[in-house]
């Protein structure tokens, strides 16, 4: 359709979501964390980290993330520059020992084996893969020699998420899970994960530049082990670094500090509001409103199929005989934002996040808004 006609499609007010912002990262960002920001502006943008108030502020991230995941004792929270691409170059580096097991179900899990597979130092890794739009089945190497089974959460590009288990093996094997996209969304055990990495412009609606890991004491072995084995690595992905200074309460190189302040931020009110369980029924509302309604669709249907596979914070749905590129011109000139498909999945598709911060009913008004749209240019 012409795009001047489309651009000039107006949706009625009532229909309009309180906040049109629903892309899959970076995410909404609640008006009260802008307002930290501002009032951070004179006692800690601009300041030195290896002062108090910059160590106060990142400690008090690590404590509100252990109380918000109820970490064990003995796990460790930290944090380093770069985001999860950084991290899975330093994972090459400091938790796997020799080989690798990795489960790759969408773009994002398969630039984490690709970033081994290029690792000199180690060996080739084990693949199991499976089509965009499915999760693999957890089949757990035997081979002893795999030291580290690589699980993704929740897979962005394509919206399919994996339930968390540890193989059965009586050995020191690590379970290393990629949630960036789920992490604050979605629930999980630590009984089954020894390291759980992530970057918050998600759903911790911050900003990107740092990735969060919350180590189990198994796992510090491994980052500890591998340093003393004076394995070469730079001091920019040393695990070991960055444990240092996390236990410190701050990072090896300068953080971007707002993004701490609006974590910090976003922390407090995801606890004070009821923490994970409280985020998770509401991302687990979204998604109800959003793949009930596809399913009554004739002209949508969730990418998905497998119905225990659909992520409930970022939602793939496939368009029938209506041009998502047409429907995503028409909601960003009405200020609805980031809903286009993942660039390189080359769908007909609409993809919806749904993190906390993003409004249950918004995510119904938004299905009202796409059902306005597809009569108007039928």
């Amino acid at each position: 359709m012409n795009s001047t006609v489309l651009t000039n499609l107006r949706i009625p007010s009532e229909l309009l979501p309180s906040d049109g912002r629903f892309g899959s990262g970076p995410s909404k960002i609640r008006a009260s964390q802008i307002d930290a920001l501002i009032s951070s502006s004179t006692h800690l943008l601009g300041t030195s980290h290896r002062q108090a108030p910059v160590k106060n502020l990142i400690g008090s991230v690590r404590s509100q993330l252990s109380e918000l995941f109820a970490i064990p004792d003995g796990w460790q929270v930290l944090i380093g520059n770069g985001g999860a691409s950084l991290f899975w170059d330093a994972a090459t580096f400091g938790l796997i020992h020799k080989c690798s097991q990795h489960y790759v179900f969408g773009e994002f899990s398969s630039k984490f084996a690709q970033a081994v597979r290029l690792a000199p130092h180690l060996s080739e890794p084990i693949i199991v893969e499976s089509p965009a739009g499915t999760v693999p089945a957890l089949k757990f190497a035997q081979d002893s020699q795999v030291d580290t089974y690589c699980l993704t959460h929740n897979e962005t590009s394509t919206g399919a998420t994996m339930n968390l288990l540890r193989p059965a093996r009586p050995d020191d094997a690590l379970v290393v899970v990629d949630a960036t996209s789920a992490a604050g969304s979605i629930a999980w055990s630590a009984n089954e994960v020894d390291v759980y990495y992530f970057s918050p412009q998600k759903g911790f609606a911050s900003e990107g530049g740092t990735w969060i890991a919350l180590c189990s004491p198994r796992a510090i072995e491994r980052i500890e082990s591998i340093a003393k084995s004076k394995r070469w690595c730079p001091a920019s992905l040393d695990l070991s670094i960055a444990l240092e200074n996390s236990k410190a309460n701050q990072t090896y190189n300068t953080p971007s500090i707002s993004t701490f302040v609006l974590l910090d931020e976003q922390l407090k009110w995801m606890l004070n509001n009821g923490g994970l369980p409280w985020c998770v029924e509401r991302t687990t509302t979204s998604a109800k409103y959003l793949y009930d309604w596809a399913e009554q669709r004739k002209f949508a249907e969730p990418f998905i199929s497998d119905r225990q596979f659909r992520s409930p914070v970022v939602g793939a749905i496939d368009l029938v005989g209506v041009d998502a590129n047409d429907v995503n011109v028409v909601l960003r000139a009405n200020k609805i934002v980031d809903t286009d498909s993942y660039r390189k999945l080359g769908r007909n598709q609409l993809r919806v996040s749904m993190f906390p911060a993003v409004e249950p009913t918004d995510v119904q008004k938004l299905t009202a808004c796409i059902d306005f749209i597809v009569e108007a240019i039928s």
